[in-house]
């Protein structure tokens, strides 16, 4: 049983207690760049997780055969692989959103969360641990992206995106044809101001959970 409670307790760290974007503060420049809509944050979270799962497993793996004196160069080689991967699959299959997210995919390389959760985590621990790792922090940045593109593009457009691709999207009117949009929401200083506010919200239910615990 306890071994199943550690084993649960590293997927769901990253959700809420050490999620990398509300608590860590990691990755913070694509987290503001690329939310200007839910569809590009789910794919941003999306190409993040494929890249972090993947470096995650393979420094895992090899770590008893990488010296320490090259393990950085080592760790940037397989992350880069990954997210030459993830480049070239967006640019064949989702060419739309490859667009969107332009210089940012390639940028997955310097991701704090990538190369922190190699060396930090997957180097010192299990391969199953890091899986699990990779997993938390994964879906904990995904979904920290999808609310953030949400809130801003719900504000700034009306709309909820899920998918896009030429003339095929799964778009949601939910303010109306007539709403206005609010511009600043969609433009980079919405992303400070709405990640601002869900770094509040995250705090202040993170202090009042303190506060009924010791009570």
């Amino acid at each position: 049983m306890a071994a199943k409670t550690t084993h649960l307790g590293e997927v769901v760290k990253g959700l809420w207690r050490d999620n990398p974007v509300l608590v860590l503060l990691l990755g913070l420049c694509p987290t503001l760049a690329v939310t200007n809509s839910a569809y590009n944050g789910l794919g941003m979270g999306v190409a993040t997780s494929f890249v972090l799962l993947g470096s995650n497993f393979i420094v895992s793996v090899m770590k008893p055969i990488i010296p320490k004196s090259v393990r950085i160069p080592v760790y940037i080689v397989v992350i880069a692989t990954f997210v030459t991967i993830v480049d070239l699959a967006l640019k064949a299959y989702l060419y739309d959103l490859s667009r969107n997210l332009g210089l940012f995919v390639p940028l997955i390389v310097v991701n704090c969360i990538i190369l922190g959760r190699a060396e930090a985590f997957a180097s010192r621990n299990s391969v199953g641990r890091s899986i699990l790792d990779a997993v938390g922090m994964s879906i904990g940045f995904t979904l920290t992206l999808f609310v953030l593109g949400a809130i801003r593009e719900i504000i700034g457009s009306g709309t909820l995106t899920f998918f896009q691709l030429g003339e095929t999207e799964i778009k949601f009117s939910l303010l109306g044809a007539n709403y206005p949009g609010v511009l600043v929401m969609i433009l980079p200083p919405g992303a400070f101001l709405a990640l601002g506010v869900m770094l509040a919200l995250r705090n202040l239910i993170q202090k009042r959970l303190d506060d009924k615990s010791a009570g």
